[in-house]
């Protein structure tokens, strides 16, 4: 229903917009659009998380908190709205043509495969191959070879890393090996599960006509943050850039008012991901590093750390910033790095090592290689990747047949 709504409502508007009568009003009915649809996105995923804050700060000066039905989160939201976001903008800015066909835009803003979790689709690259595509067998299986490379990585490389990320993060005071395990299965788990499912809607979209953008590009090869944001979601980031960065000033203002708007970018698309105060603090730093990286390459244009170093940092960078994007609560990131720093001890709890046979440990070390061997594994195996994947795949689906149903992480959000 909410869908529905979203998509009738966002129609409608954008006809107004559009029309002679309102030519003079449109930035109006473009503002009531985005709000609307904002306020839907803050009433479903953000209620909850304000309610509560604001009960916590009742109780720390001694007041009753509030009662309350908690509202549920509905799949995809995040997803529909920022399309739908997208969508009002490019009409207003003449970026993309506007439909009079309620069921084309409804199909882009519901389209299957990539609903739930991505990527986010701006509607112009789309228009022209809701009136025309091209189908063949050749594209079909390309396709399928395609949602078959994300389907492998999602359940042979992402579902095995789960309970040692489950028992590592769930530790009140890990240690060192606890802590670096810990992340390094997590860091390892949210690529293969996140690019898997990308892969596989990009797959599913070739099967019936449709080509999507690539949404992640190697990014754990990045030699600094601001190649990461390049090439991890990039579909985010594209959506962060054009309607948030650009919109707030870009770097048209100035340096100070660049160092802002590159920071305030970033924790508001940390809040995005979730109504949480880990997200926010993990768009803060994420934030903090370009702002830095920036300030930083306007005084050395030159790169002074040879690239394997620069990769190496930069991806450490990454894994800091994922504990706070995994864990359940400030209080328990802040441990968990402590962890990672030395300060809780050494030794492997017992509570993790239970949850690390060998099989595990060596899916992690294959992970973890193939992380940074992809981009060489694609170009030597393009013409036999059919070889490779089909006996994956029959893994794949056997393994998933006979194991508990593990969920794409990214449906969360």
């Amino acid at each position: 229903m909410l869908l529905g709504a979203v998509t009738v409502g966002t129609y409608i508007l954008t006809l107004v917009m559009e029309s002679d009568r309102w030519q003079s009003q449109r930035f109006k009915v473009l503002s009531v659009g985005v709000v609307l649809n904002l306020c839907a996105l803050g009433y479903f995923k953000y209620f909850n998380f304000g309610v509560d804050s604001l009960n916590a700060v009742l109780v720390f000066a001694g007041l009753s908190p509030f009662e309350y039905a908690r509202v549920i989160l509905p799949i995809g939201l995040s997803f529909f709205i920022f399309q739908s976001i997208s969508y009002m903008v490019d009409v207003y800015r003449g970026d993309a043509p506007k439909t009079e066909n309620l069921f084309d835009f409804a199909a882009f803003i519901s389209f299957f495969p990539q609903l739930v979790a991505g990527p986010v689709l701006r509607y112009q690259p789309l228009a022209d191959q809701f009136r025309h595509r091209e189908h063949s067998w050749k594209i079909f299986s390309q396709g399928c070879l395609i949602f078959m490379a994300g389907f492998c990585g999602k359940v042979l490389i992402a579902d095995p890393m789960a309970p040692m990320v489950d028992a590592a993060f769930s530790i009140h005071t890990p240690s060192l090996a606890d802590a670096w395990i810990g992340i390094t299965a997590y860091t390892i788990q949210l690529f293969f599960d996140f690019s898997g499912y990308s892969t596989m809607a990009i797959g599913l979209g070739m099967m019936v006509g449709f080509i999507f953008p690539i949404n992640f590009d190697d990014p754990y090869t990045s030699a600094s943050i601001t190649e990461f944001w390049r090439r991890w979601h990039m579909s985010l980031s594209t959506w962060l850039r054009v309607y948030l960065y650009v919109p707030l000033g870009g770097n048209r203002l100035g340096r100070g008012r660049t160092y802002i708007n590159l920071t305030l970018t970033m924790v508001l698309g940390g809040l995005w991901h979730g109504a949480n105060w880990t997200f926010l603090v993990w768009g803060a730093w994420h934030g903090g590093l370009l702002a830095l990286e920036r300030f930083w390459r306007e005084r050395h244009p030159n790169p002074s750390l040879p690239r394997p170093i620069a990769v190496a940092w930069t991806l450490l960078m990454v894994m800091i910033g994922w504990v706070f994007f995994r864990a359940a609560d400030l209080g328990a990131a802040f441990r968990m790095l402590a962890g990672m720093a030395g300060m809780s001890g050494w030794n492997l709890s017992p509570d993790l090592a239970w949850q690390i046979p060998p099989e595990r440990l060596w899916v992690m070390l294959f992970g973890g290689v193939l992380v940074f061997v992809l981009p060489w594994l694609r170009r030597k195996t393009e013409g036999r990747l059919r070889i490779i994947l089909i006996p994956l795949f029959l893994w794949a689906v056997a393994t998933l047949s006979s194991q508990a149903f593990t969920p794409f992480l990214y449906f969360q959000f």
